[in-house]
Order: C-alpha cells, then sequence, then structure tokens
C-alpha cells in the first residue's frame, strides 16, 4: 500500500508570541515553492517528495515473519502503542514502527557508531572515523552478541532488525526520508539493511557521551602549563558533603561495606560480599584505604601520577584531543560535557494518592529529532510467551524500553558519572611499547574507511594492554607525550610518548541484557537482579512500585585502582602499579530499599560519602547543587504532614532558582557604582526572588554579571586550550594568576569550542566561588585594567567590574533601554537536525531546522536548560524529556518529549510537543488497554 499522505495532525501547538517553532509548518510551501520556481534542484523536490516518506498509520499491511496480528494504535501526538501476542511480534513490529518514524536517525547513529559517517556525508568525516574505528565500537558490540548476550536477547534482536528490514524492503532513499533526497544531490549512498549489531552499537555510542571524567582528566593536565597545584585545587574543591547529601544516606550496601562501617574492613580491592538486608547501616568508625580522592579533586592535582602526569606535563598539546573530541559528533550529549539528570521517587506516605511517585528528566543535548522515542510495548495477555506490558522512551535503532514502567514498577535514570575511563602516557619503541621493563608488541588491525564521492582510506589501528593509541589519530596527539614532565625513573621520552585510553565500555558487556531484563521486572528483587547486567553506562536507577516500595541502586563496570591512582589524571602506562586490579563486586555497590525519609534523590550527586564506603567511585561527582534543591522542595512539601501531587513533582521539575543568585545577590547590591546606567541595573536585583524565569530582566542582568565575573577572575587565567575559540588575551607566560609588567605578556587565542570551554559556570564552579567569598582578598579576585574599565585588587572590586562589563554586554544584545531586557532573549534554544541541518546548504538547514524558542532555566537549576558562561548564554543542553509516573493510577501518569514522534522533517508530529515542554507542559500518558484505546486516533494492523 502506498504511504498515507492524510497522517493526523494531532493537536496544534501552544500559543507563544515569542516562540517561531509553529512557523515551521510555512516553510514546506514556501520551500516548494521556490525551488520549482526555479531554485537549483527544483525538479528532485515537490509536495510528493516531502510526503513520501511519511509513514502508513491507518488500514493495514503485510509485514513476513509475524506469527499472528499485531496493532499499532497512535495519539494525537503520534505516539505508537504496539500489541501483539509473542514476544518476538512485539520487537519485529517496534522495528517496523521505529524504522518509520525514525529510520534516517537510526541510520546516522550506527555509522557513528560503526565509524562509517564518510559513506554517506563525504570526506569532511574521514577524521572522525578514522577516530571512532580507533575506539572500535561495533568491533566491541559484535564481540558482545557473540559472547556475551543471552540466546533470548539475541532472537529480540534479531526480530527488531526483521522489523526494520521489512519497512525497508524495495524502497529508496527518498521513499525513507527528506534527508536521503538531499543526499542525492551529492552522493549515490543507499541505505543497507539493519543488524542485531547496529542496536547494540548504540549502547556503546551512548556510554561514550556518558563517560565520566574523561575530560575533567584532560582538563587538570593542561591546567598545569599555567597554573600551580594550590590554584588547580582551588579550582576542583572537596565535595560538600555536609550540606549537598549524598544519594545514599541510610545504609543497604553490602555485609562488606557494613564490616567496613565497623572499622573491620579497608582497602580497595575486597572480595565478592553478599547481598545486605533492608536495614540501615551504622556510623563508620573506620577509615578506607582505598578512599583518598573520592571526595573531590583537591590535593590530586598537585600528584604526579608516578612523575608522568602532574604538573607541567600534559601542556598544550593535549589540547589536540579535546579538539578530536569537539569534533566528534554527539550521541546523546555534548560529548561528555555537562551531561547531567534529575530523577527522584517519593514514597506512598508522603503523596495524595498513598502510592509512589517517580519523576526523571534526562539532561541531554537538545537535538532534532529528539533522542528519545516514546512508545509503549504490550503483550495482549502477559504469559510466559509474551512476557511485556511496559511504556516508556527508548532510543529508535534499540527494541525495549529504557526508562519508563510496567504494570507493576517505575524507574528513572541519572548519569552516575563515576569513573570508568583512564588516560595512560605510553612508551613507544619501534614496533611495541614499554610495560614493567619490557618492550610488547602491539596489537593492531587494518581498517579501510569509504568516502562518498572520494577514494577510500586505510588506517592502521595500534592498541596496547591499556586500550587503543588515540594519539594515531590526531598529529598533534603526537606531541602529547613530547613535553611531559616526568621523574627521574620514567623511560626515556624519545620521540614522545602516545596516549592510549582504557574504558570500560570497550569491553563487551551485558546492557542489552539488561534492557529486556528491566522491562519485565515485577518487584525489587527482579530489577535489583536487571540492573546488575547494567555494566555500560553506569547509572544512578530510581525505583517504585505499586506496593509502596521505592528504592536506588548503582549498577556497572566500574575499576578499582591502586591508592596511588585515583583516575584523577592521566597515568604512566609502563608502570604496572597504574593497572586497573579489577571491577566493583556487583553486590558491594552502593543501594537504598525504603529509607526511613520517604523519598529518593538523585542529580548527578555524590552516590555515597566515602567515610561510609570503601571503594573510590570517581573524583569527580556534580557538586549537587540541584539535587539538594530538590530534597529542600520535596521536604517543604512534605513538612507538617503535607502530601504531594502528580502536578508538584511537575512543578518542581520546573523550578527556576539560581543557587548562585542567592549567593551573590546579596553582595552585589553593597557595591556602589559610580555610573548611572549601571546603577539602573543593579537596581534590577532588589526583591528578585532569584528565579529565572524567561521574561526576567533581573535574570538576564545577573547571568551576565556571573559571566564576567567567571571571566575576569578564572577564564582570563586559564590557558589557551581551555578558552574559548575567538578569545584572545595577553596573558602572563607561566605559573601565576598575579599582575605582571604589559611587557611581560604574550598573545594567546582560546582554542576550545565556545559550549564547551570553561569556566563553563556549572556547579563546580558555585562552589570555587562560595569558597572564596570569604577570601576577599585571594590572588583569584584580581584583573589588569583594560582600556576605561578600571582594574580589580578584591573580590568587591572584581563585582564591581563584572556590573559595569555586565551593563555594557546586554546593552550591545539587548538594547539600552533596561526595560525590553529578558533572560529568554539571551537563553535561546534552537534545534538542529544533527547531520545536513548543521552542515548542509542553507536551504536544507532551513527546511529541517526549528526554532528559536525563549527558555527559562539555567545552568545547575531544577529547570536545567544549561548554557556555558565561557562561551555565551544560548541553550547548550536541556531535560530532553519529563515524566512523572504514578503508581496509584499508572493512567494519571504524563511525560512530555522534547521535539515529537516523528523525524520526518513536515510531519505534524516533528516538532509538535515542543512548545508544551518549553511552557513546561505534561501530556496524558495513557498505559491501559481502555485508556489507549480512548486516545486512539490511527489504528494500523500488521498482519502475518
Amino acid at each position: 500500500m502506498p504511504p498515507n499522505t492524510t497522517a493526523s495532525t494531532g493537536q496544534q501547538p501552544g500559543k507563544s508570541g515569542r516562540r517561531k517553532g509553529r512557523k515551521a509548518r510555512l516553510i514546506v510551501l514556501v520551500l516548494v515553492l521556490s525551488l520549482i520556481g526555479g531554485v537549483a534542484y527544483g525538479s528532485y523536490w515537490s509536495i510528493s517528495t516531502v510526503r513520501a516518506s511519511f509513514p502508513q498509520t491507518k488500514g493495514t499491511l503485510t509485514l513476513k515473519g509475524l506469527s499472528g496480528p499485531v496493532e499499532v494504535k497512535r495519539d494525537n501526538y503520534g505516539i505508537p502503542q504496539i500489541y501483539a501476542s509473542s514476544d518476538a511480534d512485539l520487537f519485529m513490529a517496534q522495528g517496523y514502527v521505529q524504522a518509520q518514524d525514525r529510520f534516517y536517525e537510526m541510520d546516522v547513529r550506527r555509522h557513528m557508531a560503526s565509524g562509517r559517517l564518510s559513506e554517506m556525508f563525504g570526506k569532511s568525516q574521514v577524521d572522525n572515523d578514522e577516530f571512532l574505528r580507533t575506539l572500535g565500537w561495533d568491533r566491541v558490540a559484535k564481540q558482545e552478541y557473540d559472547t556475551k548476550l543471552s540466546a533470548t536477547t539475541k532472537k529480540y534482536l534479531q526480530a527488531y532488525a526483521e522489523g526494520v528490514n521489512s519497512y525497508l524492503q524495495g524502497k529508496d532513499g527518498e521513499d525513507i526520508s527528506l534527508e536521503y533526497a538531499a543526499l542525492g544531490f551529492t552522493n549515490d549512498y543507499k541505505p543497507q539493511a539493519w543488524t542485531p549489531v547496529d542496536s547494540i552499537s548504540w549502547l556503546k555510542a551512548m556510554a561514550w557521551d556518558l563517560r565520566g571524567n574523561m575530560q575533567d582528566e584532560i582538563d587538570r593536565a593542561l591546567l598545569t602549563s599555567r597554573l600551580g597545584p594550590k590554584q588547580i585545587a582551588d579550582l576542583y574543591p572537596q565535595y560538600p558533603y555536609s550540606r549537598n547529601k549524598a544519594i545514599v544516606q541510610e545504609g543497604q550496601y553490602s555485609e562488606l561495606a557494613v564490616a567496613f562501617q565497623q572499622g573491620g574492613t579497608s582497602g580497595s580491592s575486597g572480595t565478592n560480599g553478599t547481598s545486605g538486608t533492608n536495614g540501615t547501616g551504622g556510623t563508620s568508625t573506620g577509615t578506607a584505604s582505598g578512599s583518598s580522592g573520592a571526595s573531590g579533586a583537591s590535593g590530586t592535582a598537585s600528584g604526579t601520577a608516578s612523575g608522568a602526569s602532574g604538573t607541567a606535563g600534559l601542556d598544550s598539546q593535549l589540547g589536540g584531543l579535546t579538539r578530536v573530541l569537539d569534533d566528534l559528533p554527539p550521541a546523546v550529549g555534548v560529548n561528555g560535557d555537562g551531561i547531567g539528570s534529575n530523577s527522584w521517587v517519593v514514597g506512598g506516605e508522603h503523596t495524595i494518592s498513598g502510592k509512589p511517585l517517580l519523576a526523571n528528566d534526562p539532561h541531554l543535548s537538545p537535538s532534532l529529532p529528539s533522542v528519545w522515542y516514546q512508545m509503549g510495548l504490550h503483550c495482549r495477555s502477559v504469559s510466559s510467551t509474551c512476557q511485556y506490558d511496559v511504556s516508556g522512551y527508548t532510543f529508535a535503532g534499540m527494541p525495549g524500553v529504557i526508562i519508563g514502567h510496567n504494570q507493576d514498577i517505575a524507574w528513572g535514570m541519572t548519569n552516575s558519572g563515576v569513573d570508568v575511563t583512564d588516560l595512560y602516557l605510553e612508551k613507544i619503541t619501534g614496533d611495541g611499547y614499554l610495560y614493567d621493563g619490557k618492550v610488547k608488541p602491539f596489537e593492531t588491525r587494518e581498517e579501510t574507511i569509504k568516502v562518498a564521492g572520494g577514494e577510500s582510506k586505510k588506517i592502521v589501528v595500534r592498541e596496547t594492554n591499556n586500550g587503543p593509541l588515540l594519539s594515531d589519530r590526531d598529529e598533534e596527539l603526537v606531541k602529547v607525550g613530547r613535553k611531559a614532565t616526568v621523574d627521574t625513573a620514567a623511560p626515556d621520552r624519545g620521540d614522545g610518548y602516545g596516549v592510549a585510553l582504557r574504558w570500560t565500555a570497550l569491553q563487551p558487556g551485558t546492557t542489552m541484557d539488561a534492557v529486556f531484563a528491566m522491562d519485565k521486572a515485577k518487584n525489587w528483587t527482579d530489577f535489583r537482579k536487571a540492573a546488575s547486567q547494567f555494566e555500560v553506562p553506569s547509572q544512578n536507577l530510581i525505583y517504585a512500585d505499586n506496593e509502596n516500595h521505592i528504592g536506588y541502586t548503582l549498577p556497572g563496570k566500574i575499576p578499582l585502582r591502586e591508592e596511588s591512582d585515583n583516575g584523577s589524571i592521566p597515568a604512566p602506562g609502563w608502570d604496572p602499579e597504574y593497572r586497573w586490579t579489577g571491577y566493583i563486586p556487583q553486590d558491594a555497590l552502593p543501594y537504598e530499599y525504603d529509607p526511613e525519609r520517604g523519598y529518593i534523590v538523585t542529580a548527578n550527586q555524590a552516590v555515597i560519602d566515602p567515610d561510609k564506603y570503601p571503594y573510590t567511585l570517581t573524583a569527580d561527582w556534580g557538586y549537587g547543587a540541584r539535587s539538594q534543591r530538590i530534597t529542600d522542595l520535596i521536604q517543604s512539601k512534605i513538612k507538617d504532614g503535607g502530601k504531594i501531587s502528580t502536578d508538584d513533582m511537575r512543578q518542581m521539575q520546573l523550578d527556576n532558582s539560581s543557587e548562585v543568585a542567592r549567593l551573590l545577590v546579596p553582595t552585589l547590591l553593597k557595591i556602589d557604582p559610580e555610573n548611572k546606567d549601571v546603577r539602573e541595573a543593579q537596581k534590577l536585583l532588589e526583591g528578585w526572588d532569584y528565579t529565572q524565569d524567561a521574561d526576567s530582566a533581573a535574570a538576564a542582568y545577573f547571568n551576565a554579571v556571573w559571566r564576567n565575573v567567571l571571566k575576569l577572575a578564572f577564564g582570563n587565567k586559564l590557558p589557551k586550550e581551555l578558552r574559548p575559540k575567538g578569545q584572545c588575551l595577553w596573558v602572563e607566560p607561566v605559573n601565576t594568576t598575579g599582575p605582571a609588567d604589559e611587557a611581560e605578556k604574550v598573545r594567546e587565542c582560546g582554542q576550545r569550542d565556545p559550549d564547551r570551554a570553561q569556566p563553563d559556570g556549572g556547579d563546580r564552579w558555585f562552589e570555587v566561588v562560595r569558597k572564596l567569598m570569604d577570601q576577599p582578598d585571594s590572588e583569584w579576585w584580581s584583573t589588569p585594567k583594560v582600556g576605561t574599565r578600571p582594574a580589580a585588587h578584591n573580590r568587591d572590586q572584581l563585582f564591581k567590574r563584572a556590573m559595569i562589563d555586565a551593563r555594557w554586554e546586554l546593552t550591545a544584545k539587548l538594547g539600552k533601554d533596561i526595560d525590553s531586557w529578558s533572560w529568554g532573549r539571551l537563553h535561546r534554544l534552537f534545534l538542529k537536525n544533527q547531520t545536513l541541518g548543521t552542515a548542509g546548504p542553507e536551504f536544507i538547514r532551513y527546511a529541517l531546522n526549528r526554532g528559536p524558542w525563549e527558555l527559562g532555566g539555567g545552568e545547575a537549576t531544577v529547570n536545567a536548560t544549561g548554557w556555558n558562561a565561557a562561551g555565551g548564554y544560548g541553550v547548550v543542553w536541556v531535560p530532553s524529556m519529563r515524566m512523572v509516573v504514578n503508581l496509584g493510577d499508572l493512567d494519571k501518569s504524563k511525560w512530555i518529549n522534547l521535539t515529537g514522534a516523528s523525524g520526518h522533517a513536515y510531519s505534524a508530529h516533528y516538532v509538535d510537543q515542543t512548545d508544551k515542554w518549553a511552557d513546561g507542559e505534561l501530556l496524558p500518558w495513557a498505559f491501559s488497554d481502555q485508556a489507549v484505546e480512548k486516545s486512539t486516533s490511527d489504528k494500523l494492523v500488521l498482519r502475518p
């Protein structure tokens, strides 16, 4: 049957004068008319071309391989709910339906994961492919499929692939997506069949963006070229455990950890403990020999990792690695930076329904379409032959549901941030590398990169016992070890040291098994067992069930390191003392079940106080600004017996309060600026409640002041590798932030992508400034005179200078009339197609992209519409979805996606959720058969 050309339009987006997302519906007419009217390629483009790829959502289709009929019910937003009578049919239909809506996105993802982007987009992607081939995600995924996954999981993956390929059968590129029609202008790329390994590879790409502290390792090493050990320690303060509570507070570790708490166990490589009970843990009296560094990185930045990686070691040349990382397209985040998320669960004793409420909103890089795909997978009758009745969010290209609920339990995820990557310096000698005083041969493989419209390129990938040599992929990386400061025991540098990566995701694992097991879990025991298979990426998992239990567990393959190596800086690969010694036993990882306080909050803060736990999880937690704010909001609701509703949970997700504004504004209001225009701006802060609404002029001015405080106090003193591109400064040559004669200074320009530069203004910088507020004469508060702008020699003088600079910055950006200022005019979200929407011809970008939307919220607030203070005010990550699950009545649960169900640019469901998302609204989330049927607008029957 031909594709349906009368798809349901869904609801009209909400009215909002400042939002321009809805103008997209008019673009198609303008685009088609202009192209037909004589613009290049007009003969290829027409309304039929645009609509050719729209999916059939009504009627009947034949799907070879099904054992029985399958129903696909879509609501007014195009969100599908699939009903089948066998597991295989369910996942086959899931593959077919996701391919209908999102195959181009799926295809790009698998080409990225396998290092084959050049096959689609030509020579511009060769460098990316070289790096991705060196990592070898698809090779690991193949090993995973062949050796680690259960037979049942393989069956489901095969069924899913069959569904995708049934959709592809007989279709040309333009029948699948508008993007393929555009690609046809430059190459003859044809989509290939889907394989089970393609689905697994995406897990590796996801893990890459959630990989932990690799960027912090790089940054600390880069800082040594300009800052001393104490200064670096200032920029990586200890986690404030007494103020911002860790996730696990009341207990449930393992018997091993309980013994440690009682002073009976120490060390970082204990034996496999047994599962603990639901009792609470005691007070710590022991000392963990393996816990040094877990409370933060202060004190580690000055270490030397056997002299190989500490002080002036990995200087500006390490920026080569950063530039490679900058160029890689993100999978789900901002290439590993700023990956956050909120999730929390409240037990029934504190809710109106008397049953738990669970909220989740992962903070990821904005993309079009959204990284998430909403759907339900329902067995008509749950039995041994059809085991699933689950609904939630998944990734296009992957079977199952990643976050959501079934008929018995609900769960959410936030990134744990545990340290699962290490960079190693390697002494390269001829055809091998030095380890423990001996030369070992490389493991090598040859890779051929095919290039659309060009000649193929061959590369050789070399690996040490620590992992692939990333330095082989960039000429500047070759120089990484050339200037590394090492002690006298280190081997001769020769032409320089290489750089290798060790990462848990480069070993085959069982995460795909975990996804299917969580989807059908019925209780806490099932869920914990399923979670133990979720090896990579390590996530904070929260839990609730309809029996009124709540819980938290930390799964993941987390390395054990010797005491001398806490993973915070690159290590000497030739020294066996810096090898991983194993992994933390799964049943020794922290968890909580039904804590006495009645709620659990995870928002990337520390998992557990290191004084209560024998293992080092990381030296680089988020600093807890969001998690503590959520905790405070919950406590304010439940004090004096108050109860929380589903809408209360939604309102908490939208909290815009700025914790750093609470800290700084009282001091800013005490400053007496001489200039009347600056005083006028200062008055905006009087009586401000610290909420960052889109229409707030006070929020606009404060965030400009904050940005300038960071730039003056810290940004101008960082090495060029961390500063944003285009920022050129006359700086002091080395190792000082104090004043110097102008003649001694040199001109240096920033090298980092603005969205990833430092200081980014996140909660680590909140903590840095908080500690310095009590040191008004610290050297960090010094900044030189520039033009007519005065020099500063203490905190208040620098604040005054920042207020002046902010006033004139906003005058330039928003106009002199402060009555016209608003935070949303600065803080805008643009949604871009991640391939042709960023690098395609202008008319293609115009056709595929949407926005802007003017947003409230901000960096490290609960409503985390993140921005990078070093680079500007634009939105760089967002709550990529929001959900609130009501275990008292699952049909009263709510959800929203950043964009829409469809990846087709002119579908009614391309961005039909975005206006509501921007307004903080949630959509009804039907789950029961009756509720789904009532909400259904389109029904498609797939028959054998």
